[in-house]
């Protein structure tokens, strides 16, 4: 017969899923991502309808919508969502925004800390997710050439960075705070089995931090540019050539702030390719050793998030433009911010989980004293798994091109994907932006 305990954890288990908290997102987003890999986009928005059939739908709903919509070229529809999106995020900025969490349904004292997991709270974003929304938000605008537009949204990308900044820095100083006066030592490289590599690769520590993006910037400088605020548009090339240093692309745009605006009849063109989709994360158990206040050693196995890239889109590095091909310039890679994101983060996650171990190391000490004949050095309880909700549909790799071409019609080429063809653009203003979006071996012409 169940205990009283198992029963109340069913019970929550229950509650939860009819609130639309306990659904497997990531099985989930990797069916919808499926069907985005295939170029059935429209599929796609239909499980996307499926699995959130609640009327109150979460931050990670409309993110995923708008990209959705984006790339199948419903570009007002897509703009109206992540403006819904928006809305949500500054609602938890502001701290206006309801949180469901284990304490507000009273059951965090009867379950323990850290029992089911972090899934047990509604999703308020990464950073980098924030950030990029808005600078996602400026592209639609600028696929429309409503250079105003995107000023609106790119202003909101950097005011939203400085707000991150001052948050963060106060997050991470308690938190090593904290770890001191808990006299915590344990960090991420200590854990057995754990891909310590990933968080330590170069051009993850190369990052200033997880949520700036270089290519943000960029594109703030050319839409100042392009309105012909050059006092403004000089800033933000500074700050691309901060984040990614030694990159000649960045560097010829400030230079050329400095020069004479040039008065040909030619266009200034600026190709984005976007790449791939954002990493996954999933739940790695790592082998946790704890003394319990009796002397006995318990082994807990302890949930970690783990980062996983996606491998669905070929790497670019060029594109053809009129049969000459043009090199092209990562200025942002998702996985990467994701990964300086999770390394910074770890200390907290390192925290929280000593904490949730140590709680049932002493569960488990206590079930050995009951039943000494079953007495077992491995906690046996229930333990859930970390948080693996993220943004899935979120590019991976913004690379870009930037040249001059005459007015009227070009022909674009990625001949690095699979039966790829020339696809037809029109160059009609004196600064334009070109955007595509390549998955797996398919090409999308933003608006289509």
């Amino acid at each position: 017969m169940p205990s009283r305990r198992l029963l109340m954890l069913l019970s929550c288990a229950l509650l939860l899923s009819a609130c639309g908290l306990l659904h497997n997102y990531d099985r989930e987003l990797q069916a919808t991502n499926e069907q985005l890999i295939s170029g059935n986009v429209d599929g796609a928005l239909q499980l996307l309808e499926q699995h959130n059939p609640w009327e109150d739908k979460d931050l990670l709903y409309y993110l995923e919508k708008g990209e959705l919509l984006r790339v199948k070229g419903d570009l007002s529809r897509s703009q109206d969502t992540w403006r819904a999106a928006d809305q949500q995020v500054s609602r938890y900025e502001e701290g206006t925004q309801v949180v469901a969490t284990l304490k507000d349904l009273g059951l965090d004292q009867i379950l323990g800390i850290g029992l089911i997991g972090d899934k047990l709270h509604r999703y308020e974003g990464y950073d980098y997710e924030k950030v990029m929304l808005t600078t996602q938000m400026a592209l639609n605008q600028l696929a429309r050439n409503d250079f105003d537009g995107a000023r609106v949204d790119i202003k909101k990308s950097h005011e939203r960075e400085a707000l991150i900044a001052t948050r963060r820095d106060k997050q991470y100083l308690a938190v090593e705070d904290a770890a001191k006066a808990k006299g915590i030592k344990l960090h991420y490289k200590d854990l057995q089995g754990y891909p310590v590599t990933t968080l330590d690769s170069p051009q993850v520590i190369a990052l200033k931090n997880g949520y700036q993006s270089a290519f943000s910037h960029y594109l703030a400088g050319f839409v100042y540019e392009a309105l012909g605020e050059r006092d403004l548009a000089a800033p933000g090339y500074r700050q691309a050539i901060e984040l990614r240093p030694n990159t000649p692309l960045l560097e010829k745009a400030l230079s050329n702030l400095g020069k004479p605006a040039d008065t040909s009849p030619d266009s200034d063109v600026l190709i984005i390719v976007q790449t791939g989709l954002a990493p996954a994360l999933i739940s790695l158990r790592v082998p946790i050793q704890v003394k319990t206040e009796d002397g006995q050693v318990i082994t807990v196995n302890q949930p970690f998030p783990v980062l996983v890239a996606d491998k669905s889109t070929t790497p670019l590095k060029q594109i053809g433009v009129d049969g000459k091909q043009q090199s092209l310039t990562l200025l942002n890679s998702t996985t990467d911010m994701s990964l300086r994101t999770l390394h910074d983060d770890m200390p907290a996650i390192i925290n929280f989980a000593l904490s949730s171990v140590r709680f049932n190391a002493e569960l488990q000490a206590q079930e050995n004293k009951r039943k000494p004949a079953k007495a077992s050095s491995v906690y046996q309880g229930f333990i859930g798994d970390s948080d693996t909700r993220t943004w899935r549909t979120l590019p991976d790799n913004t690379l870009v091109a930037r040249l001059r071409l005459k007015p009227g019609a070009h022909k674009l080429l990625l001949s690095n994907l699979r039966g790829a063809v020339p696809v037809s653009v029109n160059v009609e203003h004196p600064f334009q932006v070109i955007s595509l979006r390549v998955i797996g071996n398919r090409m999308f012409l933003l608006p289509g």
